[in-house]
């Protein structure tokens, strides 16, 4: 069990800001540090933004019930029927994990390594952020031994956790947790009782959901799990700020959903009513929403894989990615070869990594990992390119193969070499000179 850090400025936005400065200044990096889906607006959703435009008034702090309506509809398509009085909109999911983190008493209880957020959250709150391991296989939830250890050992020492946060699929491992873990954490979560919040922003990224089977912990759990999503990473619409809660149906779900709302009063009034307008369509899921889901998810998995492929190469261990748009890769099979460099603990590895070869990663220890562990997140959606280059990417055959994308993947290959001092596999991307 660790205790996490407490808050500091958002890591993940303080290098996306120092990309874009030196960017500016004439540097070539290459960005792997910033969540961010990046892809073209659907034309669709630029109109709908149009014709909301004139909805200027405030609205129900819930949300509209058009919006609401489209938000159950969308769960119901996902084996969680929903009643619209279930639901809260906002700018953004965070603001609603906040708003949680403020009402649910107690302290929380973290994958480790887990968002960059949650645990500066908790801290925000005034509470404690329990970090616990997470399995072998997967991220985005507890070792379910090591929960069970992590809230004995936080009770005998006068702790009170009471917030159990999931994360389906995982960022910042990219992999999505199994049924059968699930069903065991969320048993752990009934025994102990534990209000779960499963963050599913991810649930529509998962790269080939013909053949992965997602569980929700609602489904398992219904009667104290809040799910938490929204339409950044699915539709790239990041700064258009569009979150939504759903809350258990019953009376534990209403008090929830009550504590929320009266946060939601004082801190953000209503999420902005041409974004409401925005929402309603997207969740909605008319055909070109359904298909850039599917395109889009692609393209996710294609390079997610390929970057995971370079880190491999390399010689880390590190997860197959299934979800969402990262890899974590953990370079301690050379830990000898990198402590000679100078290279001892995440920090270290990442500003290898800036110094030598402009490439930009996530350092673990900003995500609640152990700090001398040589891991970092990697963030693969950001190679796409400028908007042509998105377009083309979702449409591509092999989108890996397209010569923006092969020359950032060429980089990549480049400098975890460099750090490591093996040989590039040239055969990776042949049309691209190293």
């Amino acid at each position: 069990m660790t205790t996490l850090a407490a808050p500091l400025p958002s890591p993940n936005l303080a290098l996306d800001q120092l990309v874009a400065e030196r960017r500016a200044a004439g540097e070539t990096l290459v960005h792997l540090a910033f969540g961010e889906a990046r892809l073209p607006v659907l034309p669709q959703l630029a109109e709908q933004l149009a014709k909301g435009a004139a909805r200027a008034a405030y609205g129900p702090v819930a949300g509209g019930p058009g919006v609401r309506t489209a938000i159950a509809g969308y769960f119901a398509r996902r084996r969680l029927p929903t009643n619209p009085d279930q639901i809260v909109v906002a700018p953004g999911s965070k603001p609603l994990l906040m708003a949680l983190q403020l009402v649910v008493p107690g302290d929380v209880l973290l994958p480790s390594p887990a968002w960059n957020t949650y645990a500066p959250q908790a801290a925000y709150a005034g509470k404690q952020a329990i970090g616990v391991p997470v399995p072998k296989e997967c991220g985005g939830v507890p070792e379910p031994c090591a929960l069970r250890t992590a809230i004995t050992s936080a009770r005998a020492a006068g702790r009170d956790p009471r917030l159990l946060v999931l994360t389906l699929p995982d960022n910042p491992t990219g992999t999505l947790a199994p049924p059968d873990l699930i069903r065991e954490v969320c048993a752990l979560a009934r025994e102990k009782d534990l209000v779960i919040v499963s963050d599913e922003i991810y649930r529509d990224v998962v790269h080939e959901p013909a053949a992965t089977e997602f569980l929700s912990p609602a489904e398992v759990a219904p009667e104290r799990t809040v799910i938490t999503t929204g339409l950044s990473k699915t539709l790239g619409l990041g700064g258009w700020r569009i979150g939504a809660a759903r809350f258990p149906a019953g009376e534990r779900g209403r008090r929830l959903r009550g504590g929320v709302l009266a946060a939601a009063s004082e801190l953000w009034s209503t999420l902005a009513g041409p974004m409401q307008h925005v929402a309603e369509y997207a969740f909605g899921e008319p055909p070109e929403i359904v298909e850039r889901l599917r395109a889009s998810a692609r393209l996710h998995g294609a390079v997610a894989r390929a970057v995971h492929r370079i880190a491999v190469d390399a010689g880390a261990l590190c997860r197959p990615p299934t979800g969402a748009f990262y890899i974590y890769p953990d370079f301690e099979p050379l830990r000898p070869q990198l402590a000679a460099r100078g290279v001892t603990d995440s920090a270290s590895l990442a500003r290898r990594l800036l110094d030598e070869s402009g490439i930009v990663v996530l350092g673990g220890h900003l995500l609640g990992d152990d700090p001398g562990a040589l891991r970092f997140k990697a963030a693969t959606s950001l190679l796409y390119g400028d908007e042509k280059g998105q377009v083309e990417a979702l449409t591509a055959d092999d989108p890996v193969r397209l010569p923006h994308i092969a020359d950032q993947l060429a980089l990549t290959a480049a400098g975890f070499a460099r750090l490591t001092g093996r040989r590039a596999p040239a055969h990776h991307y042949p049309e691209v000179r190293r």
